[in-house]
């Protein structure tokens, strides 16, 4: 058996592999095709993981959330255009979700406005991206609710 690792600045990998209580040789065997020299590799950012040993990890972890980690912090595409999600419970997403959507409801007729000739006026910009903006809260609620899904899918909860 593996011994403890005392490291202080731990990453997301190795948090969420030491929540299972997995040591990197039995995490190794769990997922087959990364070595636990390549796992220590990842864990003391010698190497960035590849994306296939990101999904091999988040499933032996029953940690969804590895994918949303990597893509936000360490995919160059993703560090500009996925938003890094926290894990929340059922009723935060949906009291986010519901508060959002509720205020989509009042700039609803806005929206419409701005976009039935096609195009966005000089004047509509303001609006437009106010709008835009809560899309985009509604859009990460989304995602936070299928990671609270995934995760609970993970954990046998579902």
């Amino acid at each position: 058996m593996g011994k403890r690792s005392v490291k202080e600045n731990k990453n997301a990998y190795q948090l969420a592999r030491e929540e299972q209580g997995l040591t990197r040789e039995a995490a190794a065997e769990r997922m087959q095709y990364i070595s636990d020299d390549r796992i220590e590799k990842i864990e003391s950012e010698k190497s960035l993981p590849h994306p296939d040993e990101i999904l091999l990890m988040a499933k032996a972890y029953k940690a969804p959330h590895l994918c949303n980690y990597f893509c936000s912090h360490e995919c160059p595409i993703g560090q500009e255009n996925v938003p890094q999600l926290e894990y929340k419970s059922l009723a935060e997403i949906t009291l986010a979700m519901l508060s959002s959507l509720n205020t989509m409801e009042n700039y609803k007729n806005r929206l419409i406005e701005i976009t039935s000739n096609g195009h966005v006026d000089e004047d509509e910009v303001e609006d437009f991206e106010t709008i835009r903006s809560h899309l985009d809260q509604i859009s990460i609620m989304t995602q936070s609710l299928k990671l609270w899904v995934d995760k609970a899918i993970a954990d046998g909860k579902m």
